[in-house]
């Protein structure tokens, strides 16, 4: 990480301007935190929304003006904090009021198309860096992943813009558009497929998990909070991912494929197909030993939804898990040699998996329940379902049913949805915290 000295820091606060054109809840986050880090900050949202959006943020140390013309024009750098979807639509309108000279760059998900917006739009002048926070809007930035990519800028540009970003305290991560785009698919695009189709599923059958003695035990409080998390937030963060990154199309299609084979043989009672077929995709975690899982079940006990006395585990078969690690090995995707640019989610739902393929005995208890026991088949059902309902959505890219889709599960389940977020935010906090810890050991036992 470049960051300049601590008086020309001070000098670029006082003659830079930093403008947000999106304050929903990323550009929010990132106008607090430039205008509290002493920048000065200006920022809009839709032009009808003016005067609320004006009171919203009444108390705030950033300035609220009336669209992104007023922005662009004092700005030195601009961050469009819009939706993947509406991007293209943004930049044309706005980037030709850009101050001469200046930077811009955006927050979405998906890259490539919003660095082909803004060659397409803005004035030759114009710089681009982009960025794009690996992590919500309510997650600490500190040591969180933060891509930067220099598209079209000299290096005193970027040094500014890295500057300016120090102040999150994230992790620095140098990448092309194309890369992001990639690596984002990998350790995004099936992680949400998982959730979003758990989540449907258990809407489909009317089931609020926590509620059900059989869904208990520490993977499953882990499922549930992590497919609530999902719920919590805005349809477009996921939608924008899925439908306007091509490389998350293929990993979606073979989500939806995998948990469809993988329950065909469950139903069949073919037992040394499905065994073989997992044995395989285990390979991916051939160098994680027992003693250096990231999670365990009794961690994930004390994160718990449930409002059913503990019965201890329930075997399950794990259909969600089992088809993002056949997913992983069907595609020649190895998730670790992307870790530095995984999301907390990613980093969870990874540690989860870990725990299920590489526990002695749990694999093959998910087979053997897979294969033998009727307890979860029609959530299995369900779930292979809607994995290939979200597939077919992102497949034909149609935001509206896409919106839809994901609104109806949330409001099925918006009774929990705040507890939910608060129980997932101290499971995230402690796991993250073992996290750190892993990585520290990783870099001392590289460096003995």
């Amino acid at each position: 990480m470049v960051v300049v000295g601590l008086e020309q820091l001070k000098q670029l606060q006082h003659t830079k301007t930093i403008g947000i054109i999106g304050l929903g809840d990323m550009g929010a986050m990132y106008a607090r935190r430039f205008s509290d880090a002493g920048w000065t900050v200006v920022g809009c949202d839709q032009e009808d929304a003016y005067e609320s959006v004006k009171h919203k943020f009444a108390n705030h140390k950033f300035e609220v003006v009336k669209n992104g013309h007023y922005v662009s024009r004092v700005s030195d750098y601009v961050i469009y904090s819009v939706e993947a979807k509406a991007i293209g639509k943004v930049i044309a309108t706005y980037a030709p009021s850009s101050k001469y000279g200046a930077i811009i760059g955006g927050q979405t998900s998906c890259k490539e198309p919003e660095v082909e917006a803004f060659e397409q739009y803005c004035p030759s002048d114009i710089k681009i860096i982009t960025v794009h926070s690996l992590h919500g809007p309510n997650v600490n930035p500190v040591g969180q992943p933060l891509v930067l990519i220099k598209h079209r800028a000299n290096d005193d540009d970027f040094d500014f813009v890295e500057s300016l970003m120090s102040c999150l305290k994230s992790k620095h991560v140098y990448l092309t558009a194309k890369q992001h785009d990639q690596i984002t698919a990998d350790t995004q695009a099936v992680t949400h497929a998982a959730f979003l189709s758990m989540g449907s599923a258990w809407r489909s059958t009317h089931q609020y998990p926590w509620e059900t003695p059989r869904w208990s035990g520490g993977i499953e409080n882990a499922k549930m909070n992590i497919s609530m998390r999902i719920f919590s937030n805005k349809w477009h963060v996921y939608a924008g991912l899925a439908i306007t990154n091509p490389s998350a199309h293929t990993q979606i299609l073979q989500y939806s494929k995998s948990a469809s084979e993988l329950f065909s043989l469950m139903i069949q009672g073919k037992r040394e197909d499905l065994r073989a077929r997992l044995l395989k995709a285990r390979s991916l975690f051939k160098h994680i030993n027992e003693n250096e899982l990231l999670l365990d079940d009794n961690l994930l006990e004390k994160y718990s939804l449930s409002q059913v006395p503990p019965g201890g585990r329930q075997p399950n078969s794990h259909l969600s898990l089992l088809a993002i690690a056949d997913t992983w090995i069907s595609l020649g995707v190895v998730p670790y040699d992307h870790i530095i640019c995984s999301t907390p989610l990613f980093r969870i739902f990874l540690g989860v998996t870990e725990y299920l393929f590489c526990t002695p005995g749990l694999l093959e208890e998910s087979i053997e329940v897979a294969c033998s026991d009727p307890t979860f088949r029609t959530d299995d059902l369900e779930f292979v379902i809607a994995a290939r309902q979200w597939s077919d959505l992102v497949t034909h890219g149609n935001y509206d049913l896409y919106r839809t889709k994901f609104e109806d599960v949330q409001q099925f389940f918006s009774p929990m949805l705040k507890e939910a977020n608060s129980v997932g935010n101290e499971m995230i906090k402690i796991i993250l915290a073992r996290v750190h810890e892993s990585d520290e050991r990783a870099k001392a036992n590289h460096h003995s």
